[in-house]
């Protein structure tokens, strides 16, 4: 009981700090896209030129999907008044969270394909994977789960969302281990998805609030918290990187391959996407 009363509390007083993220989250996840998923979707096989198509189509489909919904809404609540303003702003918050659980997903999906890929190649390197994308993970489904609370999610549906999504996972590495050969290829294909979504949601969602706070001593804080955020993802990208190099002596350069789409594939970033 004491432990579940602590846990609630600490959920309570993350909640409450949701406002002052805004800006951080902002900078992982431009960060993650940008320095991590998408470069490591170019130094793949594929054409850059057929990622940055994916990235494009994967910018549009968000946008497609938002401007459907925010049709149905205004469609239904056409002529509400206060009413509907007020269930526009939670559907607006609704679409975010939904948004978030779709990268996520996908994320955790090739989290498992590259888990049962490194399992294949040598066990030492697939408990290495996991127990790092496991690490990482913490931080990126308590962010997932502030992220539901803040778009207005109950509790115990947020929980339960948050979990749904890591199941992509287990299906990832199961389909992995039977089909490793074919999923590999798409690889590529799926983190150019992740970084369309982070992209898309950074910035239509959490820069143009940013902007709507002109006060001068709220300029600084966000600013520096950007800069927070995007340091955080480049030294964690860097440490994980060193320690891939010490799997490639031990293991030999598909070791090393699959560390690096470890390392970006799990980052503790992508965890901070948080949404007002």
């Amino acid at each position: 009981m004491s432990l579940f009363g602590a846990a609630s509390l600490s959920l309570g007083l993350l909640s409450k700090l949701i406002d002052k993220m805004v800006s951080f989250s902002a900078g992982v996840l431009l960060g993650t896209a940008l320095l991590h998923l998408l470069p490591e979707s170019l130094e793949s096989h594929v054409d850059a030129h057929v990622i940055t198509r994916w990235l494009l189509g994967g910018l549009l489909g968000f946008f497609l999907l938002e401007k459907l919904a925010l049709l149905r809404h205004s469609h239904h609540h056409e002529g509400d008044g206060h009413h509907h303003e007020h269930g526009h702003d939670a559907h607006e918050a609704g679409k975010g969270g939904w948004m978030i659980l779709v990268g996520s997903a996908i994320h955790n999906f090739a989290d498992g394909v590259v888990i049962a890929a490194a399992f294949l190649t040598d066990p030492r390197l697939g408990v290495a994977a996991t127990v790092s994308i496991t690490v990482h993970e913490v931080a990126h489904k308590l962010g997932d789960f502030m992220v539901l609370l803040n778009a207005g999610f109950k509790r115990r549906k947020a929980l339960v969302l948050t979990l749904a999504s890591s199941l992509t996972a287990l299906l990832g590495g199961v389909l992995g281990y039977f089909m490793l050969d074919r999923l590999q290829s798409l690889i590529p294909y799926l983190l150019a998805l992740a970084a369309s979504s982070f992209i898309y949601i950074a910035v239509s969602d959490l820069m143009p609030q940013m902007q709507r706070r002109t006060s001068p001593r709220d300029a600084l804080p966000q600013i520096l918290l950007i800069a927070v955020g995007l340091a955080l993802v480049v030294w964690l990208n860097g440490h994980d990187h060193e320690h891939g190099h010490g799997h490639d002596r031990d293991n030999g350069g598909s070791a090393l391959a699959l560390s690096a789409v470890a390392a970006s594939v799990g980052e503790t970033s992508t965890g901070a996407d948080a949404k007002r």
